[in-house]
């Protein structure tokens, strides 16, 4: 339930070529700011090259507060709200939502990602149509900085990063003011309460209410 082609449909971001030869998600993030380059100078005229490594397709929606690091991409559709902090090594998908004062750190966001109000992403990968609600945020480094692990059932699986915050499948649905801890997983389709702190995998297809309570979504 934790390995790429799990989480994730290819078809909906510009990396999914790149995904796709990965076992795992997390593997993925060193080599983020090298694609999103090699994506960049394979773009046509429907993009501007706004400064150095860092393309807008002519159809999104910039606010003039936001602040881009190279290097970027920024699908069409797609709207940078009011003093978002984008700081480099983002690959962002068409049609989403980045929002007012949310922070972006060497990530891919799928296609319909929203991050709309107040949020930290970093070193992390959203899948097609996953949603976080206003505060939440991904931690991506653990307090004693020492590399991170993920717990999958009674499995510990090395990363061998110091640095890995949350992999979210698509149609991930995390509620406002929560903490993805270092190394969280959460499947395909699956609900964060609001207020949680999540550590480890969370099935596909699952509500997360607090530890040691998920449940089945039900049709």
């Amino acid at each position: 339930m934790i390995k790429t082609g799990e989480l994730y449909d290819f078809t909906h971001s510009a990396a999914g070529e790149y995904l796709k030869g990965f076992e795992y998600p997390y593997m993925a993030l060193a080599g983020i700011k090298e694609l999103i380059i090699s994506l960049g100078k394979g773009l046509g005229g429907e993009y501007t090259q706004v400064s150095e490594n860092v393309w807008v397709h002519k159809t999104a929606k910039v606010a003039p507060t936001a602040y881009i690091g190279a290097p970027c991409i920024i699908g069409a559709g797609t709207e940078v709200r009011h003093c978002a902090f984008i700081r480099g090594s983002a690959l962002i998908g068409e049609n989403c939502v980045v929002g007012n004062s949310t922070e972006l750190k060497n990530v891919i966001l799928f296609d319909n990602v929203q991050v709309p109000h107040y949020n930290y992403v970093g070193d992390s990968i959203l899948g097609y149509k996953s949603h976080m609600g206003a505060g939440s945020i991904t931690s991506n480094v653990k307090s004693d900085k020492s590399f991170v692990t993920i717990n999958c059932g009674g499995e510990k699986i090395k990363t061998g990063l110091k640095k890995m915050g949350a992999m979210l499948g698509d149609f991930v649905e995390v509620g406002c003011n929560s903490v993805l801890n270092p190394g969280t997983v959460i499947g395909r389709n699956s609900s964060v309460y609001p207020l949680s702190s999540v550590r480890g995998v969370v099935p596909a297809n699952s509500i997360y209410k607090k530890f040691n309570d998920i449940t089945e979504k039900r049709s």
